[in-house]
């Protein structure tokens, strides 16, 4: 797809993959609007990208994805990017309790996706070159099971994106998935470094520029790094050995 004088919604786009993808779509041209939950990220995303149009905005509440898709709509958008989310390691053995003792992780990372993405189809239905790019995961296909539910809502994520693609197709709104494997970002806020991991991930810039190439060439799943494997895993024998590998008791 032609991914020069668009605009542009990305969710989460402050930070991390999102402002990364921000920057490679101002560098071809495009008008890109950026959204997220903490104003002085934004402001410092608008400070160093003065293109950049941004709004607070928390799509896992429902007049808050109202108001954003209003803005959108107004501006043009014909490219949303659902990339807002969060991680957070959960223990599971300590009940109701471990789900409740920080941000819902279903209503950001999936319901609010869902939701947000159903507020704008009817525009971009109406759009040229109009495309939506859900931002999954590697975890969405073999699951790291000190995030669990991290985990879970990529998988659906994934699931969700296919029945997308398929019942947007007459449309011609196209539907990618972006598949990104450990990426260094603020995702999960600190949980690598407290627990000692080395191994960051990959940078945010290479998933955006694995991301920039997929479009052009619209490729339906677009999976950077190390994901191919995780993805190719979860559709071969080869799961179980990966999973016990990455899920290893220590």
């Amino acid at each position: 797809m032609d991914l020069s004088h668009n605009t542009i919604l990305i969710t989460g786009g402050a930070t991390g993959i999102g402002l990364e993808l921000a920057r490679e779509f101002l560098a071809r041209e495009n008008k890109v609007l950026v959204c997220g939950r903490r104003e002085e990220k934004l402001r410092e995303a608008k400070r160093r990208n003065p293109e950049l149009l941004y709004r607070v905005a928390d799509i896992s509440e429902a007049e808050s994805r109202k108001k954003l898709a209003e803005w959108a709509v107004a501006e043009g958008v014909n490219i949303l990017v659902n990339n807002a989310g969060m991680q957070r390691e959960i223990d599971l053995t300590k009940g109701i309790e471990a789900l409740e003792a920080g941000d819902n992780e279903c209503r950001i990372n999936f319901e609010g996706t869902i939701y947000f993405t159903a507020e704008l189809i009817p525009h971009l239905m109406k759009q040229k070159n109009a495309a939506i790019m859900n931002v999954s995961s590697g975890l969405g296909f073999v699951p790291m099971t000190i995030t669990p539910i991290y985990s879970a809502t990529k998988a659906g994520i994934h699931s969700y994106t296919l029945s997308l693609r398929h019942q947007l197709e007459p449309t011609g709104v196209k539907v990618f998935e972006l598949i990104p494997p450990t990426v260094d970002t603020e995702l999960d806020r600190g949980a690598r470094a407290r627990r000692g991991q080395k191994d960051r991930g990959i940078p945010a810039t290479d998933v955006a520029k694995a991301a920039m190439e997929g479009m052009v060439f619209d490729t339906p799943e677009i999976t950077a790094g190390m994901a191919a494997n995780l993805v190719n895993a979860a559709r071969q024998p080869a799961f179980d050995a990966i999973f016990s590998r990455m899920n290893a008791r220590h």
